[in-house]
């Protein structure tokens, strides 16, 4: 999952806790990193492992969007299922 910010002055350490403090059954965060995007802004790319039948992609963008003083957009970098 590709996390983006607002602009290079966002606190990333902030918007990775941030992101990270979701739990939900069913959901494991794994390995991150920074990316950068242009003009020194940098996005937060994140691995995750989710159940299809106890968490929901598109609420889970939702939950990750109310972080507005960090979060700008997220989107599903790249998926795999099984």
């Amino acid at each position: 999952m590709d996390v983006k910010p607002w602009d290079d002055e966002t606190d990333m350490a902030a918007l990775e806790s941030s992101v990270r403090s979701i739990e939900k059954d069913g959901l494991v965060w794994g390995a991150s990193k920074l990316v950068a995007i242009g003009f020194g802004i940098k996005k937060l790319q994140i691995n995750l492992v989710v159940e299809d039948e106890k968490v929901s992609l598109d609420e889970l963008q939702e939950q990750i969007a109310e972080f507005e003083d960090y979060v700008q957009s997220s989107d599903i970098a790249a998926m795999q299922k099984l």
